[in-house]
């Protein structure tokens, strides 16, 4: 038999399970079912595993501690990430220790936090996987579903023989309930996230699909320093593409088993799961420390602290009740208790602190992940131009193109041929220029709104908004001066206002957003440019903004008047923090450049006043804010937080906590599962909105991460 090392992978918070589990204190290290914490109970439970040879475990360096102390007298190897970075480079990490010490070496990876009650059983079924892993499969514990639930992901055995390795068909994501319902009456599988795997297999995948995790992890590893007892992996494994391995790996392979058992499993991910595996009594209720139970039904009700619970006339409620907090919620929506963690400031720390780990974890992003994903799955190599938007699963999006996202993509790897940043970017930038002169290019030589894919028209008229970004994409395209006064010969004869300023070409003629870009765009040609005309523009738009645009209390406004007064009513009230931050980024840039304090007295107070639109409960910048900066709008775009952080770094004095919240803030949207990826909206209860992930926010992104780095 192959050596069998387990690898208990510990990471997370279980914020769903606040207010016991604590980034302080997760809920793997708590005593939530059963005997002892969960992670003693997994210890004990691998620890009898048929061909054991040595435990790994794979946390984080604040978790250390509390991993030693529950090791008890098992002996471990304990690897320290400096950081989290997802399953998959935390087994790619394991993958490459345990072939050194044994070529053959079979890993079993399970997961710190979840609850298997029959540790023989477990044993039993994980050692019908050993013959499968040895010769080459990489295997998944598949769970009989026990109901429909939308908790867990679903696997698709290719054939159903319970207790035995067949081939894996196919991963889903957390379904809706309908679909839950439809995956268990189709004989499909909970998703366990144990996975079987020999180390050289394992690493041979990882070397194919995500050679960048493999590398970085056999660097941080051959790195690692000692840590009292422990090994602190390396700084490059900073540098590992942050994904899981089902993404990574395990929906690309060729070599996806599963087995199917019905083993009692839970990952205890909420209290209502939490309170499945409690033992009851005849009225449903599940009470756990000094509780009074009085004409209650199907509550559970958890006293932690030094106080007694007591509950009356309920029913189906969470009473959980620690030394400083109480939470009370219906079992049916704990799923939300992480958002009630998030707004009671329980959050994990910030993945980097200080300018430097920051720019190494933005710049990998963009260099490893963002360019070169964008560049595979967001160029349409068949037709012209770029996609609109992806899907999570990088299929493209949108019957439409707007022109606007077209420019920006163009800027983006133009951009990055500027920085002199690594890959085929220079291609990339052509081909967006081939899509925007054959598809939107009018006869006039401004440029057209939308086009369907086919490159057939769909809105012929011409926005000043979209030709400042012609502007600035030309300012990224080699010797393209001659060309770019051309064009802004074109958008004087058609947008110039009669007195000052210019006016768009839609049912809102008078606004700044437009001239905001063009104000950018001028701004990047006088940094590149030789003629004088892009200082005169920039110093026109200024000098607009400061007289007409900013209102006495250092509010940008968004609608005006034909004489540039304040739009009447509501339309005149619109602030939007994301452009309050971003108009002060742009003056402060243009005093820098004209030595002008005026402007950079315009850029702080307008910054100051941004702030006022960051949400106290998630600490981010909301879309919008009316009439005494009041916030009217609490949902929150990705692009208000490149913004904040862009001004944040121009304007505050040195690297500040308030730098370091609009740093980690714009984080928490491009910590997407797939590296690369973004989330666009999020919701005042701090969760992410379920939608296309549109490219139009990477020129956003990619200003922010040049500002980070440097």
């Amino acid at each position: 038999m192959a050596s069998i090392f387990p690898v208990i992978l510990c990471g997370g918070s279980g914020t769903r399970l606040w207010p016991v589990s604590r980034p302080s204190r997760p809920k793997q290290f708590r005593n939530l079912v059963g005997d002892g914490s969960l992670f003693e109970q997994t210890v004990a439970r691998v620890a009898g595993l048929p061909g054991f040879e040595e435990l790994i475990v794979v946390t984080g360096e604040v978790m250390a501690p509390m991993v030693r102390d529950q090791l008890g007298d098992v002996p471990a190897t304990i690897l320290l990430e400096p950081q989290g970075r997802d399953s998959a480079p935390a087994m790619a990490v394991a993958a490459a220790f345990v072939a050194g010490c044994d070529p053959a070496g079979i890993c079993v990876f399970v997961a710190s936090d979840h609850y298997i009650p029959d540790g023989d059983a477990f044993c039993e079924t994980l050692a019908r996987t050993y013959d499968a892993a040895a010769s080459g499969r990489i295997v998944t514990l598949g769970i009989t579903p026990r109901a429909p639930t939308t908790a867990y992901g679903y696997i698709r055995p290719a054939s159903r023989a319970p207790e035995t390795v067949v081939d894996l068909a196919e991963f889903r994501e957390k379904p809706d309930a309908e679909t839950a319902r439809r995956y268990v009456n189709e004989g499909y599988l909970w998703n366990s996230g144990n996975f079987i795997a020999a180390a050289a297999t394992l690493q041979a995948e990882l070397d194919s699909y995500e050679p960048d995790i493999m590398d970085r992890a056999r660097e941080a590893l051959t790195e690692a320093t000692d840590q009292d007892g422990a090994k602190l992996l390396a700084e490059p494994f900073l540098r590992a593409p942050k994904i899981s391995i089902d993404y990574a790996v395990m929906e690309r392979t060729a070599r996806a088993s599963v087995i199917a058992t019905a083993l009692d499993w839970s990952d205890v991910g909420a209290w209502n799961a939490v309170a499945d595996v409690t033992a009851g009594d005849d009225f449903g209720n599940r009470a756990v420390g000094d509780v009074v139970l009085s004409d209650a039904r199907g509550c559970y009700v958890r006293a932690d602290g030094p106080v007694r619970v007591a509950v009356h006339g309920v029913e189906n409620l969470a009473v959980v009740a620690t030394e400083d907090a109480i939470l009370v919620c219906p079992l049916s929506e704990a799923q939300a208790v992480k958002d009630i963690a998030a707004q009671a400031g329980e959050t994990p720390s910030a993945p980097a602190n200080g300018p430097a780990e920051w720019a190494a974890l933005y710049g990998s992003w963009l260099r490893e992940s963002a360019l070169p994903l964008w560049h595979t799955y967001g160029m349409d190599r068949d037709v012209w131009g770029f996609h609109e938007s992806l899907a999570d699963d990088l299929s493209p999006s949108g019957a439409n193109r707007r022109m606007r996202v077209q420019a920006r993509q163009t800027w983006v790897f133009g951009r990055a041929v500027q920085l002199g940043l690594p890959g085929p970017w220079a291609e990339v930038l052509a081909h967006g220029w081939r899509g925007l002169d054959t598809v939107y290019r009018r006869e006039d030589g401004l440029y057209r709104t939308l086009a369907m894919a086919s490159g057939q028209s769909v809105k012929d008229d011409a926005l000043l908004y979209d030709q400042a970004f012609i502007l600035l994409a030309l300012s990224v395209s080699g010797d393209a001066e001659v060309r770019a006064l051309d064009h802004l010969d074109r958008i004087e004869a058609a947008y110039r206002h009669p007195t000052v300023g210019f006016r768009e070409n839609d049912n809102r003629p008078y606004q700044s957003n437009a001239q905001m870009h063009l104000f950018e765009a001028a701004q990047a040609w006088t940094e590149c440019g030789n003629s004088p005309r892009w200082c005169a523009l920039a110093d026109e738009i200024a000098t607009l903004a400061l007289e007409k645009f900013i209102d006495a209390d250092g509010a940008i406004h968004e609608v005006f008047a034909e004489d540039w007064g304040f739009a009447p009513g509501t339309d005149g009230e619109i602030v939007e923090p994301g452009h309050q931050y971003e108009w002060a980024w742009l003056l402060a840039r243009w005093a820098n450049t004209t030595s002008d304090d005026r402007f950079m007295q315009a850029a702080h107070r307008l910054y100051a006043n941004g702030a006022k639109g960051v949400y106290p409960a998630s600490g981010i910048a909301v879309n919008t804010m009316g009439a005494g900066f009041a916030i009217t709008d609490p949902e929150a775009r990705l692009w208000p937080q490149t913004e904040r952080l862009k001004a944040a770094l121009l304007l505050e004095d040195g690297w500040t906590a308030e730098t370091q919240d609009a740093a980690h803030g714009l984080w928490r949207y491009l910590d997407h599962p797939r590296r690369g990826l973004w989330y666009d909206t999020m919701h005042p209860n701090g969760q992410f909105k379920r939608e296309a992930i549109t490219g139009s926010s990477f020129y956003h992104i990619l200003g922010a991460v040049e500002a980070v780095t440097g």
